[in-house]
């Protein structure tokens, strides 16, 4: 779900529209003797400048050489699960994310950390983000994975066209705060927000679930009874397509987090709820846009944060005979040490920030990043990814519920919300709808 917005990133607001739709891939070999390591990964911006910094850096520090497979992300996903599933051993490191982290770990498909963060003090676990700490921890209370960088999710608005009309946001706004301020500001030629309507349970299902959790909904109770036709889901979801169909952007039930970068870019839409990685873009040099904008948290009603949480993580498969050159590997790309080389050689705007505290104390990336920072570094900080709502929950997962049935139960919800949006069913048809397959999956879990 997050390889747009991690690839976006690292281009200028404008041109990162023009290249959405390109896809780029590559490979790296295999093999490797004593002294080397597999690792597949994730083909974005910010694992290609670790790919080409590693031979001058990494392997001439320690002599351990990399064998690099990069792949588009659902290429990777699928060979990643295949090579870890299988424990055949072919690949020592891979990029996961929080999702994939829990469920892999819970399989027996990776290898345990904590030894080797206990033995390599350089490295500072205690650095890490609480929130994505917690997110690449097992049930088991072990780490099972190390963030590379992450996100949340935060509400970016238009400052000028506010004053202009003279309409505030709290730095903690409530969502109907957010819906007031989507109908003031709004004229003939701004809508008032933009948000997703993109089928996909990485599009409207991302931000649709966080307005759930605050609301007081969810997708499962902690014993597994499926709760989307509950009170709590249904208003969330009919206040989330009520404010996109009366504020929101033209062509919403297409629209994801592209189209909202776009129509926020060209000064089209006030107000856009989506990931912190969006900020960079929107204060990149060639945005139309930089300056004008100021950063609140993610709008809340009953809990007291709700903004999401995603990270790529490295990862150790446990079949793998060199965990301990596999580790050295991972200390290095995740560690501080690794941020310094990128914000000295490449500029800090393309550190893979998003999981450490002391990227945030640092003069230069605050000086690339200032305008929106300290919003970021507060959402991921306030993420709670083991309790995001206001009941107990059966699967971590803020945005997404952490099982592997979620990718196709999510997708087949997200098709009946867009309907929803586009008018052609009710809120009420599509949650109805929608209870039947949850229950199919909640089913395989209840009396485990």
């Amino acid at each position: 779900m997050s390889s747009i917005r991690s690839t976006l990133r690292t281009l200028g607001a404008a041109t990162a529209v023009l290249l959405l739709a390109s896809a780029c891939s590559g490979a790296g070999g295999g093999g490797g003797g004593a002294d080397s390591v597999n690792v597949l990964m994730v083909n974005n911006p910010q694992m290609q400048d670790l790919q080409k910094l590693t031979a001058d850096n990494f392997t001439k520090e320690t002599g351990i050489k990399v064998n690099f497979t990069v792949l588009p992300e659902n290429d990777v996903r699928d060979k990643i699960s295949q090579d870890f599933s299988s424990q055949a051993g072919q690949y020592d490191v891979a990029t996961i994310s929080n999702y994939e982290t829990p469920m892999y770990a819970k399989n027996g498909w990776l290898a345990a950390m904590d030894d080797f963060v206990a033995k390599d003090s350089a490295f500072d676990q205690a650095d890490i983000l609480t929130p994505i700490k917690q997110s690449l921890t097992a049930a088991d209370g072990k780490v099972y994975a190390q963030p590379f960088y992450g996100e949340s999710s935060f509400l970016m608005y238009r400052k000028d066209l506010f004053e202009a009309k003279g309409v505030t946001l709290p730095e903690k706004p409530t969502w109907q705060q957010v819906a007031e301020a989507a109908q003031k500001v709004a004229t003939p030629d701004v809508r008032g927000i933009c948000l997703r309507g993109q089928p996909g349970w990485g599009q409207v299902m991302a931000p649709l679930t966080t307005v759930v959790n605050t609301f007081g909904g969810t997708w499962f109770t902690k014993d597994w009874q499926a709760q989307l036709n509950a009170p709590e889901f249904k208003e969330a979801t009919k206040f989330y397509v009520d404010l996109v169909r009366n504020h929101g952007e033209a062509g919403a039930p297409q629209a994801g987090f592209a189209e909202c970068l776009n129509n926020m870019t060209q000064g089209k839409v006030a107000m856009w709820y989506d990931a912190t990685v969006a900020a960079g873009l929107l204060e990149a040099d060639d945005s139309p846009i930089k300056g004008k904008l100021g950063f609140a948290q993610a709008p809340v009603v009953k809990t007291e944060t709700s903004g999401w949480l995603y990270t790529w993580a490295f990862g150790i498969q446990k079949a793998s005979k060199k965990q301990e050159q596999a580790w050295k590997f991972i200390s290095w790309a995740s560690g501080k040490g690794y941020e310094e080389l990128v914000g000295k050689n490449l500029g800090w705007a393309k550190v893979p920030d998003g999981k450490r505290s002391s990227t945030y104390q640092r003069a230069e990336y605050k000086q690339s990043s200032g305008s929106f920072a300290a919003a970021a570094e507060a959402a991921i900080k306030g993420a709670k990814p083991n309790d995001p709502g206001v009941q107990p929950r059966p699967a971590p997962g803020i945005q997404f519920v952490g099982i592997p049935e979620f990718t196709d139960l999510g997708t087949q919800v997200s098709q009946q919300i867009s309907s929803a949006i586009a008018g052609a069913v009710s809120v009420d048809d599509a949650l109805n709808s929608s209870q039947g397959l949850a229950e199919k999956v909640a089913a395989k879990y209840k009396g485990q």
